[in-house]
């Protein structure tokens, strides 16, 4: 007991002497506005209650600052709470932001060979970013892989079409669909049973690893900790992080076997490319199982998440509803392809502006990732709104603040999808008004597969069933309350007694 007793005073004394030396050597610097600071705590304090992006905007809002400061621990973070700063941002010091790694993720070398996590200065980074862009994104690729997203989309509606009469979450059984349409797509092979637990557990591995990034650890609130992983976070993510490796690594090595047997077809999908950059040694195997891994987790949420705010927002705003129908309804037209049918395709999609200015609102109200992962400064010399940033200093972007800037948004808290019917915004992070991927060198490479699969959901479940609320219940009671760890999530689910074929 007493060594442990001595261990917590001293760790004490060296962050309270720490604290005292940064908080010295920066005291000459224009720092950005922000609460004052705690010794050793820092804010902590100020942000231990709600959403993280709702008290990042009410702190923003109670000190006028579109960039401010904070002290999470030891580790200085600035805020940023409006499109003008993050064009500052993101146009004047990309390359000096880099990504701000969280220690769990060191776990067995995982930033080290992460597209995520891996500096955008780094060669390795430029390669990947590079495949990804040409054999899965780009526009080639995709409209290669159209009837796999098509077939599985059909799939999705044609599950919930069979539970008629049963209450089942939808956005259960909606992220379950999104994540077959993905690996389909990318190694030809479903990794979950829809409305069943997945196989070998891969999902429920991947939420566990998501949601542990926002899990507050003091190896990142006090850095000179972090070779103690007092909290166990990173030999937890070596556990979960190991059996996904398995998992991917057994789908590799089938395929690896496959291509050595003269016997085999290849699958056209974008393992097939992998294999091939590997064996003319463009790609080291190393890099394989993380790379697949990234591709199919970087956009799983996003469009899951979207389609069930969009439900959401839909069921609260009935003659929004019907304007969507119509809209729908135009784009198919007649005949065989009436009403109910779930066979929208891609095609018709792009027949249907309201639908797809419905997407876009709901990625503005709702983003999925409301507070970006995190940058960090990397040299001096940053200066954002006037106020510098410091070498080492954490940058957050508070993207649901961004987005809900009343200087940028008529009635930015409300759900008004006619807002870009005569705005051309679109999803690249050029109008800094509307970032919901982020913007610059970091920005998501899924955007074009978001952009077709999202709409192509959203239209199909719209189109297949007459969405209603209970017997009872008024539009104005459907609730949006959000729930937030590492994305934005709607509290109260929608489930399938809300519809009907």
């Amino acid at each position: 007991m007493g060594r442990e007793l001595w261990l917590l005073c001293a760790t004490l004394a060296v962050s309270l002497l720490y604290y005292l030396i940064s908080r010295h050597s920066s005291s000459r610097r224009r720092r950005p506005p922000g609460p004052r600071p705690l010794p050793l705590l820092g804010n902590l304090l100020d942000l231990r209650r709600g959403n993280l992006h709702h008290t990042l905007a009410r702190l923003a809002r109670a000190h006028d600052a579109p960039v401010m400061c904070l002290q999470l621990g030891l580790t200085p973070a600035v805020v940023i709470s409006s499109p003008g700063a993050a064009r500052e941002a993101f146009t004047a010091h990309d390359q000096r932001l880099s990504r701000a790694v969280p220690d769990a993720n060191h776990a067995l070398s995982f930033c080290d060979r992460s597209m995520i996590w891996l500096p955008s200065a780094h060669p390795m980074w430029k390669t990947v970013r590079g495949v990804v862009a040409t054999h899965v994104f780009s526009p080639r690729s995709l409209a290669a892989a159209r009837g796999v997203r098509e077939r599985k989309v059909r799939d999705l509606v044609s599950y919930l079409r069979g539970r008629a009469g049963r209450e089942v979450d939808v956005k259960d059984v909606v992220y379950g669909g999104v994540l077959n349409l993905v690996s389909s797509a990318l190694f030809s092979a479903d990794v979950v049973t829809v409305g069943r637990e997945s196989a070998q557990g891969f999902r429920e591995l991947v939420e566990e690893l998501i949601e542990s990034i926002a899990k507050p650890n003091v190896s990142d609130l006090f850095p000179f900790l972090r070779p103690f992983d007092l909290q166990g976070w990173r030999r937890w993510t070596a556990g979960h992080l190991a059996k996904i490796y398995r998992v991917l690594d057994g789908i590799i090595d089938r395929r690896m076997a496959e291509v050595n047997d003269d016997g085999k077809d290849k699958h056209g999908d974008f393992l097939d490319v992998l294999i091939e950059l590997t064996s003319t040694g463009k790609i080291a195997r190393e890099y394989l199982t993380n790379l697949l891994f990234d591709v199919f987790t970087a956009g799983s949420d996003t469009v899951s998440l979207t389609v069930v705010w969009a439900l959401a927002e839909l069921l609260r705003n009935p003659g929004i509803m019907a304007k969507v129908r119509a809209d729908i309804d135009g784009a198919i037209g007649g005949g065989s392809r009436g009403r109910g049918d779930e066979a929208v395709e891609e095609t018709d999609v792009a027949r249907m502006p309201y639908l797809q200015a419905v997407v876009k609102e709901a990625m503005r109200l709702h983003p999925v990732a409301p507070v970006m992962l995190p940058r960090k400064a990397v040299e001096d010399g940053v200066e954002i709104g006037g106020c510098a940033v410091p070498n080492g200093c954490t940058v957050i972007f508070n993207t649901w603040a961004i987005m809900r800037d009343p200087a940028a948004w008529e009635r930015p808290d409300e759900f008004v999808p006619e807002r870009f019917m005569d705005r051309e915004v679109d999803f690249r992070g050029k109008d800094f008004e509307f970032i919901p991927f982020g913007s610059g060198r970091r920005l998501c490479p899924g955007v074009p597969m978001a952009e077709r699969v999202v709409p192509l959901i959203l239209a199909s479940l719209v189109h297949a069933f007459d969405w209603r609320l209970p017997d009872g219940m008024s539009a104005e009671q459907v609730d949006l309350s959000e729930k937030f760890t590492t994305a934005n999530v709607l509290a109260v689910p929608v489930v399938r007694d809300h519809l009907a074929s």
